[in-house]
Formats: C-alpha cells, structure tokens, sequence
C-alpha cells in the first residue's frame, strides 16, 4: 500500500503553478462555453492553451483516457468524453481539468450552466460549491479526512441532494492520484489525521437525485442511476495550520462569467 507523500515548501509551489494554470484553463473555457459550441472544441482549445503555456494535459492518456478534459453533460457525473454533441440552452456541464507543469500535477472541476437552466439545477450548482468550500474549510492541521467529508455530506443531505460515494478525491503530488483518499462522505473525527505538506484535491459530486451511479461500457462515463442531474466541484488544497491554502482557484471563471452575465 502506498503511503502519504507529503510535500515541502517548495513542492507546493510547483502545485500552486500547475494548479494556477488549470484555474487560467477553466477561465479560457469560460469565455466560450455558450449554445452550439461542441464539447470536443472545449477539449482543443484547452489543450492548446495548457501547451501553449508550457505545460502538458494530465488527463491525454492517463490509464488510456483519449482526451484532455472530462467533460460530464447532464446525468454524466465524471469522466464524460468530449465529443461532437453541441451544447444547447438548459444543459448543464462539468469541466474536469489537469496539467503537469515541472513534473507536479494540479487538478481542478467546475460546473457551468448553459444559457438558463432550471431552479433545481441552479440549486444543485450553489450548493455543490458551497460543499467544496465547507470541505475546504476542513482541510487544516488537525482535523481528519472524515471531518471533509462529513461537511459535504451533510450540507448535501440536508438539501435533499444525493452523494456520490464510489468516486473519491485524492493526494496530489508528481502523480494524479496519490493517497490518501478524500471521500464526500464520513464521520466527524474519524479517518487519517491531516497533517502540514499534505495537497489533496477536494472534489464533491453532488446528484440532484438518488446517491447512485452506473459506470458505461466506455471504461469511463459515470452517470447517475435515475437520470437526475449531477454537479462536480474540485480545488487542489495544501493542508496548513489555522487556514488551509488553496492552490487552484475559481476567480478566473467568476470574472468572466460575471461580465457575461452584465452583457
């Protein structure tokens, strides 16, 4: 079994870098995600962009994946492929990205609604992200992974939202996935105690509807059992003492959809 790896000063900034550079990503997808845009033009441009700026696509051939964005439509909870399916008014999109850039990855999710999307949607989004921030808030020296999870659960629950449990967050280091895991789920003082150079990236998946998913015959695809939307939400986090550091941002993606909101 592998162990913690845990990271100095120093690594976590190459992290901060990396995961800046996928925040910058997702705010290049922003200014273009829009009706009758293709979800494979998403995955270019995102991977000329990461080129572009010196780093390389986590995702492009990692276990196989053919692409360098998961991009998960709808139902789709992860690890959707992109493809030829052009987005219309009411869909709703979730964005997985990652790069490595000097040999360290960063990792980050966002979900983007397309156009109008309906009050129970809009709900799902804002309380998925307000479960990554409680998450977040819990990722200090001294608290245990059942302390994140515990805060997403039951932010999620009690708004009648279902969470997934077969798919979990990560360490992340030189490797995409590295201990420990980080469920959505769990007890209050329970699991690994969280100690000062652990990075781990939190990342709920929050269902509109019943907890359960099912995995395609794609190897990939996960969606949820009764067709119901899902939302998926993740930073790379640096555990610290008092207040935990986090690597990747959403601001890059705020500014821009907020200055589309204003036109």
């Amino acid at each position: 079994m592998s162990k913690i790896i845990y990271k100095s000063v120093e690594e976590i900034e190459l992290i901060r870098e990396s995961s800046l550079l996928v925040s910058k990503t997702h705010g290049e997808i922003a200014k273009v995600i829009r009706p009758g845009i293709t979800t494979l033009e998403l995955n270019k441009l995102a991977e000329t962009f990461i080129r572009d700026n010196g780093g390389v696509p986590a995702f492009l051939n990692y276990n196989g994946f053919p692409y360098s964005l998961c991009i998960s439509l709808n139902d789709q909870v992860v690890h959707g492929f992109p493809g030829k399916h052009v987005l219309v008014e009411g869909d709703l999109v979730s964005v997985d990205c990652g790069v490595i850039l000097n040999k360290y990855y960063g990792d980050s999710a966002f979900t983007f609604a397309i156009g109008e999307v309906d009050e129970t949607t809009k709900k799902l989004m804002r309380v998925t992200r307000e479960c990554l921030d409680l998450g977040v808030e819990k990722a200090v020296v001294g608290m245990r992974i059942g302390d994140i999870g515990y805060a997403v659960q039951e932010h999620a629950e009690k708004n009648g939202f279902g969470v997934v449990k077969e798919l979990v967050g990560h360490g992340v280091g030189t490797r995409l996935h590295e201990k420990p895991e980080v469920p959505n789920y769990g007890k209050r003082g329970a699991g690994i105690k969280l100690e000062e150079g652990m990075v781990i990236a939190i990342e709920p998946m929050i269902n509109a509807g019943r907890a359960g998913v099912k995995f395609w015959d794609d190897g990939w695809t996960v969606s949820t059992v009764d067709k119901k939307p899902s939302a998926h939400y993740e930073h790379t986090v640096a555990v610290k003492k008092g207040k935990p550091d986090v690597l990747s941002t959403f601001e890059y993606i705020d500014k821009v959809l907020e200055e589309k909101n204003k036109n």
